[in-house]
Order: C-alpha cells, then sequence, then structure tokens
C-alpha cells in the first residue's frame, strides 16, 4: 500500500516536516534534578531514526509551583538550554523536528512535591489530587505568563523547532476555559472572552518572547466529556478565537480531563481512532493545522483520516513506544515488521502511574536505547545450535533474538499454536486485541527462518539425544492446582478452563479473584456475557484492584456492573465446599475477622495465582552445555517480564 497523504511534507508555522506523523507528548520519568537527561536524547533520537517526522516532547514544567510529578524537567533553569541542544541535535540528526511541549498543571499539581501552594483559577480540589489549590491572583497570573515566556526563550535558545502550549486535559490553561473548573467572578472567570483571557496572556507572552519566525501551538482539549465542562460546541469556538488572534501555528487536540482519564489515555477497551470525530469537528472550524491522537496505531488507519481531511497531522504515541520505527517500515513497505502497540497500558501508562521509568510490554528497548537500540545487536561469534522449549511471549522473544544474532534456532511448542498464555488471555471479554503480541511475532519467526515444531512436547531424552550448543527452557506456568481447601471437588474450575470452553459452570458462579487483575474480570465478564449470574469475592479492597494505574478499572467495573456482576470485597476464601449445584465459599474478612458462608452457586471459578512449570528444567539441570530458564517457569509473572527475559537472553546467548 501507498501512503500518499502520511509521507506528504507538512508546513507548521516557519517549520516544515518531511511526514505527517508526530510523536505525542507523554511522560517518561527519565529527568534527574529535573533535568533532560542522555535517556532522553537516546530515547527521542531513536524515534526520530525510525522515520518520525514530528516530536513534541513531554509536559515540561514552566513554573516552581508546577509539579504534579517528581520527575518533570523544569524549564525556566537556564540549566536546561545545553541538554535541549544535544536532544535537538540528535533529533535533527535524522531529519525530524522537535517541539517541546510546556505547561502548568494548574489545580493536577501536588504541594507536597513542590511545597508550594497549589495555584488554579479557583479553590476547587482536583478529582485526582484532591487539593485545595489557592486562587490565583491577577498577579500570580501575570508570572506564570511571564514565566512561559521565559521558558519559550530557553527552548529556541537550546535548538528546538518549536513550542507546544499544554491546554489539553491536565492544564491550568484548560482549566481557566472550563467552566467545570473555573468560578471566578472577576476579569478572568464568568463569559468566554474572560475565562479565555489568561491562556491568551500565555500566548501572548511567548509570541513575545520567540518572535514571529518561530512556531508556537497549542495542545487543546477537544471535548472535557462530562457534564458541566466544556463540549465541542464550546471548543470550536475557542479555537475560531484563538486562531483569530494571529498568534499560533498549529492546534493539537486532546480529550477528556482527570475526571475521565481512561479517555485520555484509552485502553484496548476504547475503539481504535476514538477521538477522530472530535479532530474532523475542530479541522472543520479552523484553517490551522490540526493534529488527531487517540489509539490511531496502524499507518493504513492514519492515512484514511488524512485522506478524509479529518485531520492534517497524526499524533502516535504508544504506538511509536512499542515501535519507533513504524514510520520508516510502512514507507518502505515492510509492514509485516511493525509491532503494533495493543493499549494493555501495563508497560507505559501503568508504570508512569506508579513513578517508574517508562517501559513498553513489547519493546525491552524503551528507556535503554542507548544500549539495546537499532544497531546495537551484535552477531554471535560463535555460532551455536539453540533449542527453545515454549512458544509463549517468552520463548518466541527468544528465539527471535537468538536468530538474529545468526544462532540455528528450533522453537518447540507443545500446542498446535505459537502464543502461550496469550491465546489464552485474549479470550477474555473485550481482550482479542492482545493477541496481536504473539502474532507481531510469529511474522518475525518466519521471516528470520526459525524452525518451529508444533504440537511436540519435549523430553529429557529428546534434549539429550538432540544435544543442542545451548537450551531456554520457557515452559511457562499453570494454575496453582489447589489453592485453598476443598479446591479439588467437583464443579471446581479455573480461569483457564472456562475461556478454553473446558468448563461446563451452570446458571450462577463465585469467582474467587486472588488476581485482581484482567485474568479475573475478563474472566467474569466473559462468563456474564453469556448469560451466567457471577459473583466475584476478593480479599482486595475491591475488584479489579491492579487496574487504576492501566486505565481499565472505570471501564472494567462499569461494564461488569451493567452485566449484573455482583462483588464482595475484603474476604479472604479459606475453604470451598460442596456438590455441583450447591458450592459453598467460607471465608473471614480480613479487617474484621468475622467468618462468613457465601452460596450456593452451581460452581466455583478460581484466580487464584499461579505455579511455575519447570519440570523439563530440573530435569536438564547440569546435563546440557548450557541452559537457560525464562518467563513463567521462572516465577508466575506478567507477560512484560516474559519478554523482557526472552529478550535478554536471546541478546546474550
Amino acid at each position: 500500500m501507498t501512503f500518499k497523504h502520511l509521507f506528504s511534507p507538512l508546513k507548521i508555522g516557519k517549520v516544515e516536516v518531511r511526514n505527517r506523523i508526530s510523536f505525542q507528548p507523554h511522560l517518561t520519568n527519565f529527568a534527574v534534578d529535573c533535568l533532560p537527561t542522555e535517556r532522553h536524547m537516546h530515547y527521542w533520537g531513536e524515534r526520530a531514526r525510525g522515520g518520525v517526522g514530528l516530536i513534541i516532547t513531554e509536559e515540561m514544567s514552566v513554573h516552581p509551583t508546577d509539579r504534579a510529578y517528581e520527575k518533570l524537567v523544569e524549564v525556566f533553569h537556564p540549566e536546561v538550554i545545553p541538554h535541549f541542544r544535544r536532544i535537538a541535535d540528535r533529533v535533527h540528526e535524522f531529519e525530524a523536528r522537535i517541539f517541546a511541549q510546556l505547561n502548568h498543571n494548574g489545580q493536577q499539581c501536588d504541594g507536597t512535591i513542590s511545597r508550594l501552594p497549589v495555584w488554579a483559577p479557583s479553590p476547587v480540589p482536583d478529582v485526582l489530587f484532591r487539593e485545595t489549590p489557592k486562587e490565583m491572583e491577577p498577579e500570580d497570573i501575570e508570572e506564570v505568563a511571564r514565566y512561559f515566556g521565559r521558558c519559550a526563550v530557553h527552548v529556541r535558545e537550546g535548538g528546538f523547532d518549536g513550542v507546544e502550549l499544554q491546554f489539553g486535559h491536565s492544564s491550568l490553561a484548560r482549566q481557566f476555559l472550563s467552566p467545570l473548573t473555573n468560578f471566578r467572578t472577576d476579569e478572568f472567570g464568568g463569559s468566554l472572552e474572560n475565562r479565555m483571557r489568561a491562556p491568551l496572556m500565555f500566548i501572548e507572552a511567548v509570541r513575545r518572547a520567540v518572535g514571529d519566525d518561530y512556531t508556537v501551538g497549542i495542545r487543546l482539549c477537544a471535548d472535557e466529556m462530562i457534564p458541566g465542562g466544556l463540549d465541542l460546541a464550546q471548543v470550536q469556538e475557542i479555537a475560531r478565537r484563538f486562531e483569530a488572534t494571529g498568534l499560533i501555528d498549529f492546534m493539537d487536540l486532546s480529550i477528556a480531563t482527570f475526571y475521565n482519564l481512561y479517555l485520555v489515555e484509552g485502553s484496548m477497551h476504547t475503539p481504535l481512532g476514538y477521538t477522530v470525530p472530535l479532530a474532523a469537528g475542530i479541522r472543520e472550524s479552523v484553517k490551522l493545522p490540526v493534529f488527531c491522537t487517540g489509539r490511531i496505531n496502524d499507518p493504513v488507519m492514519a492515512e484514511k483520516v488524512l485522506a478524509a481531511g479529518q485531520a492534517d497531522m497524526i499524533g502516535m504515541c504508544r504506538a511509536l513506544i512499542c515501535d519507533p520505527f513504524l514510520p520508516k517500515k510502512a514507507e518502505e513497505g515492510r509492514m509485516e515488521e511493525i509491532r503494533y502497540c495493543v493499549a494493555d497500558n501495563q508497560g507505559c501508562i501503568g508504570r508512569m502511574g506508579v513513578n517508574k521509568l517508562l517501559g513498553c510490554i513489547q519493546n525491552p528497548a524503551v528507556g535503554l536505547e542507548a544500549r539495546w537500540g537499532e544497531g546495537s545487536l551484535r552477531p554471535a561469534a560463535v555460532k551455536k545450535r539453540v533449542m527453545v522449549v515454549g512458544g509463549g511471549p517468552a520463548g518466541m522473544w527468544a528465539a527471535k533474538m537468538a536468530a538474529l544474532r545468526g544462532h540455528r534456532v528450533d522453537l518447540y511448542e507443545r500446542g498446535d499454536e505459537l502464543g502461550g498464555q496469550v491465546l489464552i488471555a485474549m479470550k477474555g471479554a473485550g481482550r482479542d486485541e492482545f493477541g496481536v503480541i504473539a502474532r507481531n511475532e510469529k511474522a518475525q519467526l518466519d521471516r528470520l527462518g526459525v524452525t518451529v515444531h508444533l504440537g511436540v512436547e519435549v523430553t529429557e531424552a529428546m534434549v539429550l539425544e538432540q544435544a543442542p550448543d545451548a537450551v531456554i527452557v520457557a515452559t511457562g506456568s499453570v494454575p496453582k492446582a489447589h489453592p485453598v481447601a476443598g479446591a479439588d471437588g467437583p464443579a471446581v474450575f479455573n480461569v483457564w478452563q472456562v475461556l478454553e470452553g473446558e468448563a461446563e459452570v451452570g446458571q450462577s458462579v463465585c469467582l474467587i479473584d486472588y488476581d485482581g487483575h484482567h485474568r479475573a474480570t475478563s474472566t467474569a465478564e466473559h462468563l456474564a456475557d453469556r448469560g451466567v449470574e457471577v459473583h466475584i469475592i476478593t480479599s482486595s479492597l475491591f475488584v479489579g484492584a491492579e487496574l487504576g494505574p492501566l486505565q481499565d478499572l472505570y471501564l472494567t467495573r462499569q461494564r461488569l456492573l451493567q452485566k449484573g456482576v455482583t462483588f464482595t470485597p475484603d474476604i479472604a476464601v479459606m475453604e470451598v465446599t460442596g456438590e455441583a449445584g450447591d458450592k459453598r465459599v467460607k471465608g473471614f474478612n480480613v479487617y474484621s475477622n468475622e467468618w462468613g458462608e457465601w452460596g450456593p452457586y452451581d460452581s466455583l471459578v478460581l484466580a487464584m495465582g499461579q505455579e511455575v512449570d519447570d519440570r523439563l528444567y530440573k530435569a536438564l539441570k547440569g546435563k546440557v552445555k548450557e541452559l537457560h530458564r525464562i518467563g513463567d517457569c521462572v516465577a508466575p509473572r506478567k507477560v512484560d517480564m516474559a519478554i523482557w527475559e526472552g529478550h535478554k537472553v536471546g541478546r546474550e546467548i
């Protein structure tokens, strides 16, 4: 397929970008002492090398009161300039352009980090941070405007090609614009003209500071998606008024607020391209270039949006975290080599929410580009015959990396298809996109000539007979056989059996959830979709306790409740009893220690943990030349660690 629109240049203010793909702003937690780092340089440089036209950095703080996160870059310090120059030079080396996003988070700041009062238009606590802010005085607003100007100068002196002012989902500017957060009665509140006054002061200060020959744009929330907030029609008018000033060169769009963060960072339960209608609505209202972002992870979809005139620039964020070379592969017709993002959010958004370094479940090199980036893989000095046992994510990645280094690789899988537990997980309700993880790797194994053996149960004798130079055991894990007293009785199933269609559960089920993740909730929803009455009992404070950082908690609980699933938290299940049709659960409240019994149910479904399948590893220990084990057969964890370990051992073997 050709991409006539996607790979055409675009003039944005004074800057021309080589194509219509923008690497969108997102946190990384790479900053050290509030300054950019070498890690930033290599991270953004890798995406430039991968063919993206424009990079817009993570939000960078313009004022001391703006510390929503510990590891923000503070642009108001002149010390950022030499760091910016190194970053800009690296990005320009690959003919990409880079803008810095400047922001003040307003009520979404955290005074426990800054040790300063939080500043906001009105003393309204943010729904997430819940800290009552100081209502900004006019001189505070003027000070923030001056700081925006100062920071823009630092960006320009640092060699960047432009600035983007964050007026979107997490910004002081949006809080001034929105009647949801601006209750002022002075010249900065009330009418739209008044609510726009502070944001316009920020734009004017930046434009004065950098001059007319520098690109300046805004990130604008196209719809707050909440009653009382800004809707598309209001934002269309705001966009027209901003454009009419002649002070900005582009509009980059976001959606929603911290009231509905699951829409800002949509998971796989959110439709692909879910923001496109909003972008189209803004684009029909203004003549400036409009950027559209939101689960556009495929160059084919991006081309269609551009061809339909719904946007001028396609913002990709997680798609380029996952595969930095997506643009180059698409342009060169290597579509089968693209590693597609599945919006699982475990490695990226999930890590940001708990203050860890940015990652990606499918790209172990994220943040480690200097060590593991493009061109870092070296051919093996000694070519080996490598036997990989287990065709899940760990085994596939180990086989791929070993083959890339020139080893002769045979991959064995006892099932009739590669994918391991991914093939089971994707059968959970709304989780079918998870299967793309396996599909991505299958194509690479075929391309690299890895010999795949399906339907083969590898034994100790088989390995010893073949005598490979190295054996990598990736045999995974299985549900715990008897995690609680009585679990070996009738009508007791694990989530695997349910998702594989092996369980006759009846019409009423108690699902015991010690997982707190999709393994439990997607199985419960899978059953509810088939008309089964489901009751979830968990020892956690609430069902889906691990889903919050992934932005999946709200929608998951909403769907489960709408489908009639009931929840009982805080209960440690100690015993199951009864026959099919009369199954009962005994346990105690983890806070009151009060015992109780629940039931009867037709059957029980257990999400109570996994245990390693390490029999082959133990049988081979000390009997082969070189032995490795990776993934769940080391310890049951999530897919990111399986891929990480497969990648690592494949590089090193």
